[in-house]
């Protein structure tokens, strides 16, 4: 994604009185044409790079935390001793910069190179990654910054490499982002990095005797410790004929690719599925100007996750847009060019894309005899059934932390984060107890949504503020207790729900929602 380059507030190279700082409200200027971000912390004064690396969110909005400042877009978040990236979404750094204090004056000098780390990880000579996707590219990235030494190959079926998933559906399907700001990285960054990427390429085998991988081309590599993270796949309900209509699932930049190009071919788009995807998919077609129609079983879209109230306004919103939808009903066949619903009504269409759902990619550890259920079972530190072998994203199934039940989370975030804490376990570097918190957004037109938690049966929803005027926070609670909250419009309470979850802190989420 394209960072911003424009920069604003005072030159720090000349100074700020110490005395305008206040305490953890980061303050943005500029050194030179780099945009700087300023944090005071008790008698100390930090400055980093103020735009994000993920997407160029401004840090200056963002919430300091501890020694850590944190993203109000995507919750990324960077050390501000040394601008290094310590959560995803962010996979790298955005600089440090050498603050001096004199006569009550703050001064910042030009960005300083973060010097080489100390090596690390040598009993490792190869870590191998069977998948290419954001975990690969997010515990490779760590793995170098740490210092890892070693050879790192990642394996990915796709032609492309890591790509930004979550943009798929959402401004590169509506035509408003180029190809250039899909790639994770890049081949030029992975050269940089020197990780070893093949594409087009299916693990077909794990020999865990004696530590090998074998491709679908026919190559063998060798292995110290291998990440599991082939995530999931789309699930085709069975429906009569669909194998003879133009149907597209979207899990890839080719599946974005091919519904672009039938989008321009064609006029009439049939959406199966009213989840995330789904409508996201919707909106980035309407925006193109198709006419679009939404089936789904449920009687209101994401109910389930979101309740009834919120659910009901992402309907509105689409429709409001143009977006057509026929839900309480499936569809039962294809044939004549129309698909039949089970309310006996028929629609006509040039493409369809499924948005049913996916499930894990569970085979080839099925094959390799790793513990499956539900994907693949991993500890604390997200090691399988092998301690060899560590697994992450989609495909993993841990310990969930308020629980100890067994959790699988298919978020975009949360498969990088996963992927960062196995890196560190990996390299035998310290990890705090498995705290880490799911968080996705969702974007339907001029609706935007930020989840923070894991709630799937809660028992109450509690709203504050005006979903209307799209400034709302929305938690939902079982037993009295908070499991997820939702906001509109609310960065920084978006923010400080996913902080307290991590330390799970019920008091402080319960009076962000006004409870007590």
């Amino acid at each position: 994604m394209a960072e911003q380059s424009d920069v604003s507030g005072p030159d720090l190279t000349r100074g700020i009185a110490l005395a305008d700082l206040q305490q953890d409200s980061p303050l943005v200027g500029h050194v030179g044409d780099d945009a700087v971000v300023v944090v005071r912390r008790g008698e100390e004064v930090f400055a980093i790079g103020a735009r994000c690396s993920h997407y160029g969110g401004p840090l200056e909005k963002g919430l300091v935390v501890g020694d850590s400042i944190h993203c109000p877009w995507h919750h990324g978040a960077f050390s501000l001793r040394t601008g290094a990236s310590i959560s995803a979404p962010a996979l790298r750094g955005t600089g440090c910069y050498p603050v001096t204090l004199s006569g009550g004056t703050v001064r910042v000098g030009p960005r300083k190179d973060t010097p080489r780390p100390e090596s690390r990880g040598a009993a490792l000579q190869t870590i191998v990654m069977v998948g290419a996707g954001a975990a690969a590219a997010a515990a490779s990235e760590l793995l170098r910054h740490e210092g890892y030494r070693g050879t790192i190959i990642m394996i990915g079926a796709e032609e492309t490499g890591p790509v930004d998933r979550p943009n798929l559906s959402k401004d590169y399907l509506a035509g408003k982002a180029p190809e250039a700001w899909i790639p994770l990285g890049g081949d030029e960054r992975w050269e940089e990095l020197n990780v070893q990427l093949l594409k087009g390429v299916e693990v077909d085998a794990i020999d865990r005797g004696a530590r090998k991988v074998r491709t679908s081309d026919g190559q063998e590599f060798a292995y110290d410790a291998l990440l599991f993270a082939t995530g999931a796949e789309p699930v085709l309900p069975p429906m009569e004929g669909l194998a003879t209509v133009h149907h597209f699932t979207l899990r890839s930049l080719q599946d974005a690719s091919r519904i672009i190009e039938a989008a321009e071919a064609g006029k009439r788009a049939l959406v199966v599925g009213a989840g995330f995807i789904g409508l996201e998919v919707a909106a980035s077609l309407r925006k193109r100007e198709l006419d679009v129609t939404v089936v789904a079983p449920e009687k209101v879209p994401l109910e389930k996750i979101l309740g009834r109230e919120l659910g009901r306004l992402v309907q509105k919103t689409h429709e409001t847009h143009g977006v057509t939808f026929h839900l309480g009903h499936t569809v039962e066949r294809f044939a004549g060019g129309k698909a039949l619903l089970s309310d006996g009504n028929d629609l006509d269409f040039d493409f369809v894309v499924l948005g049913t759902g996916v499930r894990p990619r569970v085979a080839l550890a099925e094959k390799a005899g790793l513990k499956v259920d539900d994907g693949v079972v991993v500890d604390e530190n997200l090691r399988t059934s092998d301690p060899a072998i560590l697994a992450v994203g989609d495909v993993a199934r841990f310990p969930e932390p308020s629980s100890n039940a067994p959790a699988r989370v298919e978020h975009w975030v949360l498969a990088q984060r996963l992927a960062q804490r196995a890196a560190r376990v990996m390299l035998d570097l310290p990890v705090e107890p498995l705290l880490l918190v799911p968080f996705f957004w969702s974007r339907h037109f001029d609706l935007n949504l930020k989840y923070v938690g894991h709630s799937t049966d809660y028992d109450d929803v509690v709203i504050r503020g005006d979903l209307q005027e799209r400034d709302a926070t929305v938690g939902y609670l079982k037993k009295g207790r908070v499991e997820a909250v939702v906001t509109l419009g609310r960065a920084r309470e978006s923010l400080r729900a996913e902080q307290a979850f991590a330390v799970n802190d019920q008091a402080t989420l319960r009076a962000l929602l006004r409870l007590d």
